[in-house]
């Protein structure tokens, strides 16, 4: 080959040879920004999104974690089984001898020969007996024997309760147990009854009600609703459905934001009668209302259930000057609008208080003053 024809062969392989270079170089920089991008946008290795550190599990005491915290430990869970009938309530501890209180209405199902079983929150469970139980105010106690560590709640006063103010309430809605909801009280001395499925009256309960929006549903029977400073207030017992009115007997309504419970000055007293005496008190006026009266007021019935006085013989209201026909309108300067309100405010108060009644009669008010009486539960 002639000297010129290699020349011009070896400055065209070194053309090429620059091409070929400068190809490798275009498609690594094509790869090496596609593999940059792609690595800026999702990092090296394994994604590992940030996440916040442990932090201190006590929560301040005010606080609806705080309140639960210091609660949940005296609360437990009610499993009763009958003969024909079994269902799921709550209770709470009320001292370190074993004694729950929860409502009257959670443990029949029970009968005279049913079963209970508490469960508490720390899971462990054990056997219970009924000490007493009263359905007029649709309270009971129920006793486990040979259990160490009960955590007792403490007992509030419901007479500080105001309007508004903040509430826990903690039971076992559906036989979810330990949960917790919370709310306010929205109404006080809400007069409420509930029961009644036996027809003869004998298992009506009367109860002036806290009333709050914490929701409460079937389950939550029997346990505690408490204050700011975890103490109880009130034993939650009722709700109202949006088609069922009061239910506080396991209906499957849930919670509209409308729930009562018996204040626990009430329930003080009652639970310490069943368990000191087996039975509970009832303080009574001694006189037979009419409940077919549909005016305003609770009017006394001109004949007892028997044809006998409806205005008992040397009993309160005959002290006091009752007389058959006469309507009572106002306890203590609050009015009352039927017989069942005026049942509910007679059973707020003890055997032996004083109450002030206002009375018509004859078209006219009179001012009475009247001393409780009492009478022991069946």
């Amino acid at each position: 080959m002639a000297p010129e024809a290699k020349e011009r062969q070896r400055r065209r392989g070194r053309r090429l040879l620059v091409v070929g270079i400068a190809l490798i170089a275009l498609v690594s920089g094509l790869i090496g920004g596609a593999l940059g991008s792609y690595l800026e946008r999702n990092g090296v290795g394994e994604i590992e999104l940030p996440q916040a550190g442990a932090e201190p599990k006590d929560r301040p005491s005010g606080s609806v974690a705080g309140i639960a915290a210091a609660a949940l430990p005296g609360v437990v869970t009610l499993h009763v089984s009958g003969d024909s009938a079994q269902g799921t309530g709550t209770g709470f501890v009320l001292d370190g001898k074993g004694h729950i209180l929860t409502n009257n209405h959670v443990v029949e199902p029970a009968g005279t020969g049913g079963e209970i079983t508490v469960t508490f929150s720390s899971g462990d469970t054990a056997e219970a007996e009924v000490i007493g139980r009263d359905s007029g105010y649709d309270l009971a106690v129920v006793k486990v024997s040979r259990v160490r560590g009960l955590k007792p709640l403490t007992l509030g006063n419901s007479e500080n309760v105001q309007v508004g103010d903040p509430v826990v309430a903690i039971g076992a809605p559906f036989d979810l147990a330990n949960t917790v909801t919370s709310g306010i009280i929205s109404a006080k001395e809400r007069p409420i009854t509930a029961g009644g499925e036996k027809g003869d009256g004998s298992d009506i309960s009367y109860v002036d009600a806290l009333q709050t929006d914490a929701p409460i549903n079937p389950g939550n029977s029997g346990g505690p609703l408490v204050d700011s400073k975890a103490r109880v207030i009130g034993i939650n017992s009722a709700i109202r459905s949006a088609d069922e009115g009061s239910d506080s007997r396991g209906g499957q309504a849930g919670s509209i934001g409308l729930g009562f419970a018996i204040p626990i000055n009430q329930g003080k007293r009652v639970a310490e009668e069943l368990i000191n005496f087996g039975r509970a008190t009832h303080p009574v006026i001694g006189v037979t209302l009419d409940t077919e009266f549909t005016g305003d007021g609770a009017r006394i019935a001109e004949k007892g259930k028997d044809g006998g006085p409806a205005v008992n013989a040397n009993g309160p209201g005959d002290k006091a000057g009752l007389k058959p026909g006469d309507t009572i309108t106002e306890v203590n300067g609050s009015p009352v609008h039927s017989s069942d309100e005026l049942i509910v405010k007679v059973r707020a108060h003890r055997p032996k208080d004083r109450l002030d009644l206002t009375i018509e009669r004859d078209g006219r008010d009179r001012e009475v003053t009247l001393v409780l009486g009492s009478a022991h539960s069946d």
